[in-house]
């Protein structure tokens, strides 16, 4: 409940809040250890360690053990995606009671069409704005900790166009929404328009690869974003290193020309905190009274 308080109170800070996404509970505590304001945790990349395309295919209860096992790890706010809720309003309403009861601060909830698509590719469809609001009352309905922030991202821009967008925007905030995700802008002009037209806090999607240009978080902060999400970043930096290690290994024979970068035993044990764990067993399991 304290990170969830820390999160309504940075989104009310007025200054821009950075959250990574961690794809396992260990990147979550090298977040944290690196400054960063929050831990975010990617549909995309919780369906990609399945080895399944973001299309919908993963389930709320997956999606919760998920999240529930990185925020065991951070004392920073998790904010994660729960695409499009996992079914219909009453679906939706069961989400955010299991996201909560997971400890999650916060979540999104899109406006897409069953299947969904990754929010840069072609070939999305959204929901009429009036199926998106039921999904946000019943979303705030369910909600039993006021500070548990429920976002609402729209995916509208790049089907409908701007205008749509927007006009949606004020609609979700109308019906409870605490922050806006507007998918896919353009440019910066557009995320300033998204904050002429609304006064909720708004979350900024840097994904790679993307219809998005990678702006600085100086830039974004100066056209209006209260959070910026890199939900990608380090899975795709991790993967490309592990492409090229096995190529390393079926050439050499060996991984020894990858040994210097590699983080080394004592580095991942620090972070493990291998001797707490020792220090607890050495007080508790093998502690004998003097006689």
């Amino acid at each position: 409940m304290s990170a969830r308080a820390a999160f309504r109170a940075g989104l009310a800070s007025g200054r821009l809040l950075r959250f990574p996404g961690a794809f396992t509970p260990l990147t979550a505590r090298l977040i944290e250890e690196r400054g960063f304001d929050g831990v975010y945790i990617s549909g995309a990349v919780l369906a990609a360690e399945r080895g399944l395309p973001d299309i919908g295919l993963t389930t709320l209860t997956e999606v919760t053990d998920r999240g529930r096992d990185i925020t065991a790890t951070t004392t920073l706010p998790t904010f994660i995606d729960a695409d499009t809720g996992f079914g219909e309003p009453m679906n939706v309403a069961r989400t955010i009671q299991s996201l909560e009861l997971a400890g999650l601060a916060g979540c999104h909830l899109e406006d897409q069409v069953n299947p969904k698509r990754c929010g840069h590719l072609d070939g999305k469809s959204v929901v009429e704005p009036a199926e998106m609001v039921r999904r946000l009352r019943a979303a705030v309905g369910a909600r039993t900790d006021p500070n548990f922030v429920i976002c609402a991202r729209t995916d509208a821009r790049s089907v409908e166009g701007l205008d749509a967008a927007i006009e949606r925007a004020k609609a979700y905030v109308d019906a409870g929404a605490d922050a806006i995700f507007p998918e896919a802008l353009a440019d910066l002009g557009e995320f300033e328009a998204v904050r002429k037209a609304i006064d909720v806090p708004i979350v900024a999607n840097m994904t790679e690869f993307g219809k998005s240009e990678l702006f600085t978080a100086q830039q974004l902060a100066d056209a209006g974003a209260s959070v910026v999400i890199y939900p990608v970043t380090l899975l795709r930096i991790a993967m490309g290193a592990i492409e090229r290690g096995l190529d390393a290994i079926a050439a050499d024979g060996t991984q020894a020309a990858l040994v210097p970068q590699m983080q080394t035993r004592a580095r991942l044990y620090e972070l493990l905190r291998y001797a707490d764990y020792n220090a607890f067993d050495h007080d508790i399991f093998t502690y004998q009274e003097n006689s």
